[in-house]
């Protein structure tokens, strides 16, 4: 009788320490594969960062933590809870806008009570409206959740086909060939509530002028839950690279990852900066998709994904770190200051690549609770937003110009009654430039490709390349930028891994992953 012949465990390297590449080596190290991550900064979080003021952390990435689910998810899949490693508070508020210092609204994660905020502002005409709009979002994302946003990349056609005869006309009603501008435009009339709603766009560095109606998604997934982190967001990153580590995956900072080495046309490994070189049986990347289209992995895999040219870019960001006292303004964690004309913003942003001439700003109050403390006097930590075209990579920021935007961004918010006492020594500025050398190859672009057009979508690489044993995650692949999504894209790479070279690896555990 022939004895049975164990297969050695396959090895897999993570290029990258974000949520996605995180979440891929949570669930690959659990299916029994030696998984090695190298990420070249000192923490783990990618986009996900923080800066350091005055001895307090300030997130200065991510601040919105939606679709807690899907954390949940990862977490029980792993035989841990989300829960028990980060601690969360549910937002009442989902965000305070102004126009001016008269004109305010709330947006609630109850939705009767955004609706009185809105009948309030503008009318109960405009308040049957947002529930008429809410319940479209809804039948959005009931449609497009399973057979898109859970799963592999997949193409218009194959998309109507899963969908089902109901789903398609749901898909229908999302208007999927309309930008979201002209469909916000057949519910509201009030062109504050088309600017309100029309942002969500920006949350994946799109504009909405451009962008698909089927980014009305978003409005849902806020309304369906916004959570503060105790800690900051950096929590999340912190939590799921523990995470890693105890379910076997090893995490090497400070590693920079120089080439992805091909042999016999497959991925075979990481060579590392020291000269160090990893085999690997399989090699994901959790970088920009337009880093490795340059060539800055290598130029045998520059191959792997399509080319980004730079008109097809995101959004970058001028972002001011702070720690300042604020008066005249109660704000809430999420605060958002809209500029007078948002067509000529996005026409400064995409049309002509410059700074908008009248930003639209946004500030996270890291130190409002969800009660929204609005007597603080005492110096509060704060990141404040514009967006920016991205263009790091052609030239810095003049100091005029960024002098400029910044008179333009803290005059809007004195307009709207919000006062910031800044001092240099407690600020730090983050340009277009500064994003392209902390995400080399991207220009600053925070999201990958914008979502313009209907088929925008679609474009965005999936989680294998054109490489066998080469995959992708992260806020630039398929289903799209956000903490979660990128989350999402780093569980779609595990799967493609596990799909492709499990028939063949010995398992350390028998448990599968969920939620694909």
């Amino acid at each position: 009788m022939r004895k049975a012949v164990e297969m050695p465990t396959r090895r897999v390297t993570v290029i990258g320490a974000g949520i996605g590449g995180l979440v891929a080596a949570i669930d690959l190290a659990g299916q029994g594969f030696d998984v090695t991550v190298v990420e070249r900064a000192s923490e783990p979080g990618g986009k996900m960062r923080r800066v350091e003021i005055a001895g307090a952390s300030l997130d200065a990435g991510p601040t919105v933590f939606t679709m807690r689910w899907v954390f949940d998810e990862i977490f029980a899949d792993a035989g841990s809870s989300f829960a028990e490693h980060v601690r969360l508070q549910p937002a009442g508020i989902l965000a305070r806008h102004a126009w001016s210092d008269h004109e305010r609204l709330d947006l609630h994660a109850d939705i009767a009570q955004s609706a009185d905020a809105i009948g309030a502002l503008a009318g109960p005409a405009e308040a049957r409206a947002y529930q008429a709009f809410c319940a479209r979002c809804r039948r959005a994302w009931d449609t497009l959740e399973q057979p898109f946003i859970r799963s592999q990349r997949t193409n218009p056609m194959a998309l109507a086909r899963d969908v089902g005869g109901r789903g398609l006309a749901d898909l229908w009603r999302a208007a999927p060939f309309a930008t979201l501008w002209s469909a916000l435009g057949e519910h509201f009339r009030d062109p504050r509530l088309r600017q309100l709603f029309g942002r969500y766009a920006t949350y994946c560095g799109s504009s909405p002028f451009l962008a698909p109606a089927t980014l009305m998604v978003i409005a849902h997934v806020e309304r369906d839950g916004v959570w503060l982190v105790e800690g900051g967001m950096h929590r999340i990153a912190e939590a799921l690279a523990r995470l890693g580590i105890a379910r076997g995956a090893t995490i090497r900072y400070g590693e920079q990852a120089a080439e992805i080495l091909v042999s016999g046309g497959s991925a075979a490994g990481v060579r590392l900066a020291s000269g160090e070189t990893l085999r690997s049986d399989a090699v994901v990347v959790n970088a920009d998709v337009a880093a490795v289209a340059a060539g800055l992995l290598g130029r045998d895999v520059a191959r792997a994904v399509p080319q980004v040219s730079r008109s097809a870019r995101s959004l970058s960001a001028v972002t001011w770190a702070m720690v300042a006292e604020t008066d005249g303004f109660p704000l809430v964690r999420h605060n958002v200051f809209f500029s007078g004309d948002y067509a000529a913003e996005f026409d400064d942003l995409f049309g002509r690549a410059r700074l908008p001439a009248a930003p639209t700003a946004y500030v996270c109050a890291q130190d409002r609770d969800a009660g929204a403390d609005a007597g603080r006097n005492a110096p509060e930590r704060l990141l404040c937003l514009v967006n920016a075209p991205a263009t790091g990579d052609l030239r810095r920021l003049a100091a005029r110009d960024l002098e400029q935007c910044e008179e333009r961004t803290f005059g809007l918010m004195r307009r709207c009654g919000l006062r910031i006492q800044r001092r240099p020594e407690r600020t730090v500025v983050t340009t277009p430039a500064d994003f392209e050398r902390l995400f080399p190859g991207t220009g600053g672009a925070l999201y990958g490709q914008a979502s313009h057009g209907w088929m925008a979508s679609f474009r965005r690489p999936g989680a294998r390349s054109r490489i066998p044993g080469l995959y992708l995650a992260g806020g630039s692949t398929h289903p799209g930028a956000g903490v979660p999504m990128a989350a999402l894209s780093g569980r779609l790479a595990a799967a493609s891994v596990l799909a492709d070279l499990a028939s063949t690896s010995r398992s350390r555990r028998a448990a599968t992953s969920g939620g694909m």
